[in-house]
């Protein structure tokens, strides 16, 4: 354990920060398999919502630092390909 006061302090603030990255990862996560799971069903305007809000959740944790900026862009990226491809699936029938 650590014996320097400021490396004590520096202990505490990463666990706080610990415990803050991975309830923003999981609600990450959360948003993410939300959108998945709207795209796999047959509403395409239902889906709309879920996968601006993963999109939106995405960049901004890549702002912030908790995912690597290319990591977001990936899965965002994959999500609108996915969201477009379903808007052309019902507009062709």
């Amino acid at each position: 354990m650590a014996k320097h006061k400021s490396a004590v302090k520096r202990h505490r603030q990463s666990l706080k920060r610990q415990a803050r990255n991975v309830t923003l990862r999981s609600r990450l996560r959360t948003l993410v398999k939300k959108a998945r799971t709207a795209l796999e069903g047959s509403d395409t305007a239902a889906a709309q919502a879920p996968v601006a809000d993963a999109s939106k959740a995405l960049g901004k944790a890549a702002s912030k630092g908790l995912i690597h900026r290319n990591s977001a862009a990936r899965k965002i990226s994959r999500l609108a390909k996915r969201m477009n491809a379903k808007q052309a699936a019902t507009a062709s029938s």
